[in-house]
Protein backbone atom coordinates (compact mmCIF):
# COMPACT_ATOMS: atom_id res chain seq x y z
CA UNK A 1 0.00 0.00 0.00
CA UNK A 2 1.40 3.41 -0.98
CA UNK A 3 1.34 6.71 0.93
CA UNK A 4 -1.69 8.00 -0.97
CA UNK A 5 -3.77 4.95 -0.02
CA UNK A 6 -2.70 5.25 3.61
CA UNK A 7 -3.62 8.94 3.68
CA UNK A 8 -7.10 8.10 2.40
CA UNK A 9 -7.34 5.39 5.05
CA UNK A 10 -6.45 7.94 7.73
CA UNK A 11 -9.20 10.20 6.39
CA UNK A 12 -11.73 7.36 6.66
CA UNK A 13 -10.71 6.64 10.26
CA UNK A 14 -11.25 10.27 11.21
CA UNK A 15 -14.55 10.61 9.31
CA UNK A 16 -15.95 7.35 10.66
CA UNK A 17 -14.77 8.13 14.20
CA UNK A 18 -12.94 4.90 14.97
CA UNK A 19 -10.60 2.25 13.58
CA UNK A 20 -13.32 -0.36 13.96
CA UNK A 21 -15.88 1.54 11.86
CA UNK A 22 -13.32 2.28 9.15
CA UNK A 23 -12.39 -1.41 9.09
CA UNK A 24 -16.07 -2.37 8.85
CA UNK A 25 -16.53 -0.04 5.86
CA UNK A 26 -13.57 -1.64 4.08
CA UNK A 27 -14.46 -5.17 5.27
CA UNK A 28 -10.99 -5.74 6.72
CA UNK A 29 -9.62 -6.41 10.19
CA UNK A 30 -9.11 -3.48 12.56
CA UNK A 31 -5.47 -4.45 13.05
CA UNK A 32 -4.81 -3.89 9.34
CA UNK A 33 -6.02 -0.30 9.64
CA UNK A 34 -3.90 0.29 12.74
CA UNK A 35 -0.79 -1.15 11.11
CA UNK A 36 -1.18 0.95 7.95
CA UNK A 37 -1.64 4.17 9.94
CA UNK A 38 1.53 3.34 11.89
CA UNK A 39 3.38 2.82 8.61
CA UNK A 40 2.07 6.16 7.36
CA UNK A 41 3.49 7.83 10.46
CA UNK A 42 6.83 6.10 9.81
CA UNK A 43 6.80 7.17 6.15
CA UNK A 44 6.08 10.79 7.03
CA UNK A 45 8.30 10.83 10.12
CA UNK A 46 5.65 12.47 12.28
CA UNK A 47 2.99 11.34 14.76
CA UNK A 48 -0.54 11.80 13.35
CA UNK A 49 -2.71 10.36 16.12
CA UNK A 50 -2.63 10.30 19.89
CA UNK A 51 -4.09 6.89 20.73
CA UNK A 52 -5.63 5.43 23.86
CA UNK A 53 -7.18 2.00 24.30
CA UNK A 54 -10.66 3.32 23.44
CA UNK A 55 -10.20 6.47 21.37
CA UNK A 56 -7.81 8.68 19.45
CA UNK A 57 -7.24 12.35 18.79
CA UNK A 58 -5.45 14.13 15.97
CA UNK A 59 -2.12 15.80 16.51
CA UNK A 60 -1.53 19.16 14.84
CA UNK A 61 0.32 17.36 12.05
CA UNK A 62 -2.47 14.82 11.80
CA UNK A 63 -5.07 17.57 11.34
CA UNK A 64 -3.02 19.01 8.47
CA UNK A 65 -2.64 15.58 6.86
CA UNK A 66 -6.38 14.93 7.09
CA UNK A 67 -7.08 18.26 5.40
CA UNK A 68 -4.67 17.37 2.57
CA UNK A 69 -6.12 13.86 2.34
CA UNK A 70 -9.59 15.34 1.84
CA UNK A 71 -8.26 17.56 -0.97
CA UNK A 72 -6.47 14.56 -2.45
CA UNK A 73 -9.64 12.45 -2.45
CA UNK A 74 -11.51 15.24 -4.21
CA UNK A 75 -8.77 15.58 -6.84
CA UNK A 76 -8.65 11.83 -7.46
CA UNK A 77 -12.42 11.72 -7.75
CA UNK A 78 -12.45 14.54 -10.29
CA UNK A 79 -9.73 12.79 -12.31
CA UNK A 80 -11.67 9.53 -12.40
CA UNK A 81 -14.92 11.27 -13.33
CA UNK A 82 -13.19 13.19 -16.11
CA UNK A 83 -11.77 9.97 -17.56
CA UNK A 84 -15.08 8.13 -17.25
CA UNK A 85 -16.91 10.82 -19.19
CA UNK A 86 -14.77 10.03 -22.22
CA UNK A 87 -16.22 6.54 -22.36
CA UNK A 88 -18.91 6.18 -24.99
CA UNK A 89 -20.42 3.27 -23.07
CA UNK A 90 -21.14 3.73 -19.32
CA UNK A 91 -19.08 1.37 -17.18
CA UNK A 92 -17.73 0.95 -13.68
CA UNK A 93 -19.39 0.67 -10.27
CA UNK A 94 -22.44 2.77 -9.38
CA UNK A 95 -22.90 2.97 -5.59
CA UNK A 96 -26.40 3.94 -4.44
CA UNK A 97 -27.93 4.25 -1.00
CA UNK A 98 -31.55 4.74 0.04
CA UNK A 99 -34.11 3.75 2.64
CA UNK A 100 -35.40 0.20 2.41
CA UNK A 101 -38.85 1.08 1.07
CA UNK A 102 -37.53 3.42 -1.64
CA UNK A 103 -34.94 0.89 -2.73
CA UNK A 104 -37.31 -2.06 -2.96
CA UNK A 105 -40.29 -0.29 -4.50
CA UNK A 106 -38.78 2.33 -6.77
CA UNK A 107 -35.05 1.81 -7.37
CA UNK A 108 -34.82 -1.93 -7.98
CA UNK A 109 -37.04 -1.98 -11.10
CA UNK A 110 -34.97 0.85 -12.60
CA UNK A 111 -31.71 -0.89 -11.71
CA UNK A 112 -32.88 -4.06 -13.46
CA UNK A 113 -33.71 -2.18 -16.65
CA UNK A 114 -30.58 -0.01 -16.42
CA UNK A 115 -28.25 -3.01 -16.28
CA UNK A 116 -29.97 -4.57 -19.27
CA UNK A 117 -29.23 -1.38 -21.22
CA UNK A 118 -25.72 -0.92 -19.82
CA UNK A 119 -24.31 -4.34 -18.88
CA UNK A 120 -20.84 -2.92 -18.17
CA UNK A 121 -22.16 -0.99 -15.17
CA UNK A 122 -22.04 -2.75 -11.80
CA UNK A 123 -24.50 -1.53 -9.17
CA UNK A 124 -24.00 -1.64 -5.42
CA UNK A 125 -27.22 -0.81 -3.55
CA UNK A 126 -27.16 -0.14 0.20
CA UNK A 127 -30.59 -0.13 1.85
CA UNK A 128 -30.29 1.64 5.16
CA UNK A 129 -32.81 3.74 7.05
CA UNK A 130 -30.05 5.60 8.90
CA UNK A 131 -28.55 8.74 7.39
CA UNK A 132 -25.45 7.62 5.48
CA UNK A 133 -22.40 9.85 4.98
CA UNK A 134 -22.24 9.50 1.21
CA UNK A 135 -18.86 11.24 0.89
CA UNK A 136 -16.87 9.23 3.44
CA UNK A 137 -18.56 5.96 2.41
CA UNK A 138 -18.04 6.60 -1.29
CA UNK A 139 -21.60 6.65 -2.62
CA UNK A 140 -22.45 8.20 -5.98
CA UNK A 141 -26.15 8.77 -5.30
CA UNK A 142 -28.46 8.80 -2.31
CA UNK A 143 -32.25 8.88 -2.47
CA UNK A 144 -33.89 10.50 0.55
CA UNK A 145 -37.19 11.89 1.68
CA UNK A 146 -36.44 15.46 2.67
CA UNK A 147 -33.77 17.92 1.60
CA UNK A 148 -30.40 17.21 3.26
CA UNK A 149 -29.08 19.62 5.87
CA UNK A 150 -25.50 19.27 4.61
CA UNK A 151 -25.03 22.27 2.34
CA UNK A 152 -21.91 20.77 0.75
CA UNK A 153 -24.05 18.13 -1.00
CA UNK A 154 -26.03 18.63 -4.20
CA UNK A 155 -29.75 17.87 -3.84
CA UNK A 156 -32.28 17.72 -6.65
CA UNK A 157 -35.98 17.24 -6.09
CA UNK A 158 -37.29 14.10 -7.75
CA UNK A 159 -40.99 14.13 -6.89
CA UNK A 160 -43.45 15.59 -4.41
CA UNK A 161 -44.78 13.44 -1.60
CA UNK A 162 -48.20 14.37 -0.19
CA UNK A 163 -49.88 13.00 2.93
CA UNK A 164 -53.09 11.02 3.52
CA UNK A 165 -55.12 9.97 6.55
CA UNK A 166 -55.91 6.29 6.12
CA UNK A 167 -57.89 3.59 7.89
CA UNK A 168 -59.22 0.16 6.99
CA UNK A 169 -62.93 -0.57 6.48
CA UNK A 170 -62.80 -2.68 9.67
CA UNK A 171 -61.48 0.28 11.66
CA UNK A 172 -64.26 2.53 10.30
CA UNK A 173 -66.93 -0.07 11.20
CA UNK A 174 -65.53 -0.23 14.74
CA UNK A 175 -64.91 3.46 15.45
CA UNK A 176 -66.98 5.27 12.84
CA UNK A 177 -65.81 7.66 10.13
CA UNK A 178 -64.46 10.95 11.61
CA UNK A 179 -66.19 14.06 10.28
CA UNK A 180 -63.83 16.74 11.60
CA UNK A 181 -60.18 16.73 12.56
CA UNK A 182 -60.95 17.07 16.28
CA UNK A 183 -62.53 13.59 16.11
CA UNK A 184 -59.05 12.09 15.74
CA UNK A 185 -58.02 12.89 19.30
CA UNK A 186 -59.80 9.83 20.77
CA UNK A 187 -59.07 7.40 17.93
CA UNK A 188 -56.10 4.98 18.16
CA UNK A 189 -53.34 5.95 15.76
CA UNK A 190 -50.13 4.42 14.41
CA UNK A 191 -47.31 6.94 14.07
CA UNK A 192 -43.74 7.20 12.90
CA UNK A 193 -41.09 7.48 15.58
CA UNK A 194 -37.30 7.34 15.28
CA UNK A 195 -34.27 8.92 16.93
CA UNK A 196 -34.53 11.91 14.57
CA UNK A 197 -38.30 12.28 14.06
CA UNK A 198 -41.41 11.67 16.14
CA UNK A 199 -44.87 12.34 14.70
CA UNK A 200 -47.25 13.46 17.44
CA UNK A 201 -49.95 15.26 15.47
CA UNK A 202 -51.56 16.04 12.13
CA UNK A 203 -50.42 19.35 10.62
CA UNK A 204 -52.99 21.12 8.46
CA UNK A 205 -54.07 24.56 7.23
CA UNK A 206 -57.32 25.92 8.65
CA UNK A 207 -60.06 27.90 6.85
CA UNK A 208 -58.17 31.13 7.52
CA UNK A 209 -55.02 29.83 5.87
CA UNK A 210 -53.20 29.43 9.18
CA UNK A 211 -51.05 26.41 10.05
CA UNK A 212 -52.49 24.20 12.80
CA UNK A 213 -51.70 20.86 14.41
CA UNK A 214 -54.13 18.33 15.86
CA UNK A 215 -52.59 16.07 18.50
CA UNK A 216 -53.19 12.34 18.01
CA UNK A 217 -53.58 9.37 20.34
CA UNK A 218 -50.69 7.18 19.26
CA UNK A 219 -51.02 3.60 20.51
CA UNK A 220 -48.41 2.13 18.16
CA UNK A 221 -45.11 3.65 17.03
CA UNK A 222 -42.45 2.34 14.68
CA UNK A 223 -39.58 3.63 12.58
CA UNK A 224 -40.63 1.68 9.48
CA UNK A 225 -43.37 2.94 7.15
CA UNK A 226 -44.39 -0.51 5.91
CA UNK A 227 -44.82 -1.73 9.48
CA UNK A 228 -47.13 1.22 10.18
CA UNK A 229 -49.09 0.38 7.03
CA UNK A 230 -49.44 -3.27 8.10
CA UNK A 231 -50.67 -2.16 11.52
CA UNK A 232 -53.31 0.04 9.90
CA UNK A 233 -54.42 -2.80 7.62
CA UNK A 234 -55.08 -4.86 10.75
CA UNK A 235 -58.00 -2.57 11.56
CA UNK A 236 -56.67 -1.47 14.95
CA UNK A 237 -55.34 2.01 14.08
CA UNK A 238 -55.49 4.77 11.51
CA UNK A 239 -52.31 6.38 10.15
CA UNK A 240 -51.05 9.64 8.68
CA UNK A 241 -49.08 8.29 5.73
CA UNK A 242 -46.91 9.74 2.95
CA UNK A 243 -48.20 8.82 -0.49
CA UNK A 244 -45.00 7.08 -1.57
CA UNK A 245 -45.62 4.11 0.74
CA UNK A 246 -49.02 3.37 -0.83
CA UNK A 247 -49.32 0.50 -3.29
CA UNK A 248 -52.69 -0.84 -4.41
CA UNK A 249 -54.27 -0.81 -0.94
CA UNK A 250 -56.69 2.04 -1.75
CA UNK A 251 -57.57 0.73 -5.22
CA UNK A 252 -58.36 -2.67 -3.69
CA UNK A 253 -60.52 -1.13 -0.93
CA UNK A 254 -58.28 -2.29 1.90
CA UNK A 255 -57.58 1.29 2.98
CA UNK A 256 -59.90 4.30 2.91
CA UNK A 257 -58.79 7.96 2.84
CA UNK A 258 -60.41 9.96 5.68
CA UNK A 259 -61.13 13.68 6.13
CA UNK A 260 -60.24 14.36 2.51
CA UNK A 261 -61.68 17.89 2.76
CA UNK A 262 -58.75 18.97 4.94
CA UNK A 263 -55.76 20.81 3.55
CA UNK A 264 -52.88 18.77 4.93
CA UNK A 265 -49.43 20.30 5.23
CA UNK A 266 -46.92 19.34 2.55
CA UNK A 267 -44.71 16.38 3.38
CA UNK A 268 -41.02 16.26 2.51
CA UNK A 269 -40.38 15.56 -1.17
CA UNK A 270 -38.06 12.86 -2.47
CA UNK A 271 -34.58 14.06 -3.39
CA UNK A 272 -31.58 12.66 -5.18
CA UNK A 273 -28.40 13.65 -3.35
CA UNK A 274 -24.85 13.47 -4.69
CA UNK A 275 -21.47 14.90 -3.70
CA UNK A 276 -20.37 16.53 -7.00
CA UNK A 277 -21.99 18.57 -9.75
CA UNK A 278 -19.85 16.89 -12.41
CA UNK A 279 -21.58 13.50 -12.49
CA UNK A 280 -20.02 10.52 -14.28
CA UNK A 281 -21.98 9.34 -17.30
CA UNK A 282 -23.35 6.23 -15.55
CA UNK A 283 -24.60 8.30 -12.59
CA UNK A 284 -26.23 10.94 -14.77
CA UNK A 285 -27.96 8.31 -16.92
CA UNK A 286 -29.28 6.49 -13.84
CA UNK A 287 -30.55 9.76 -12.37
CA UNK A 288 -32.42 10.47 -15.63
CA UNK A 289 -33.86 6.93 -15.62
CA UNK A 290 -35.19 7.35 -12.08
CA UNK A 291 -36.85 10.68 -12.91
CA UNK A 292 -38.49 9.14 -15.95
CA UNK A 293 -39.69 6.10 -13.98
CA UNK A 294 -41.13 8.09 -11.07
CA UNK A 295 -42.86 10.63 -13.29
CA UNK A 296 -41.76 14.22 -13.71
CA UNK A 297 -45.24 15.77 -13.32
CA UNK A 298 -47.42 13.17 -11.59
CA UNK A 299 -45.44 10.94 -9.19
CA UNK A 300 -45.77 7.20 -9.73
CA UNK A 301 -47.20 6.65 -6.25
CA UNK A 302 -50.02 9.14 -6.83
CA UNK A 303 -51.14 7.11 -9.84
CA UNK A 304 -52.07 4.34 -7.39
CA UNK A 305 -54.54 6.57 -5.53
CA UNK A 306 -57.87 7.13 -7.34
CA UNK A 307 -58.91 10.83 -7.53
CA UNK A 308 -56.02 11.85 -5.31
CA UNK A 309 -55.86 15.21 -7.06
CA UNK A 310 -59.24 16.04 -5.47
CA UNK A 311 -58.16 15.08 -1.93
CA UNK A 312 -56.61 17.20 0.80
CA UNK A 313 -56.84 20.26 -1.46
CA UNK A 314 -53.89 19.01 -3.45
CA UNK A 315 -54.42 21.55 -6.22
Amino acid sequence: MDTTSRLLMLLEVVERGSFAKAAETRNIDRSVISKQISRLEDDLGVRLLNRTTRSFSLTAAGAEMVKKASELRELLGETVRLAENYHQEPRGVLKITSSTIIGRRYLQPVINDFQKRFPQVEVELRLDDRLVDIVSEGFDLAFRVGEPKDSSLIARKIARNRLLLLASPEFIRTYGLPEKIEDLIDLPAASYSSTSLRVEGVKYVDEFGLPQEQKIKSVFRANDAEVLLDKTLSGTTYVLAPAFIIGNEIKEGRLVPMLTHLKLAEYSAMYAVYPHRDLPVRTRLFFDAIREHLGKDLPLWEQNIPEFELMYQGN
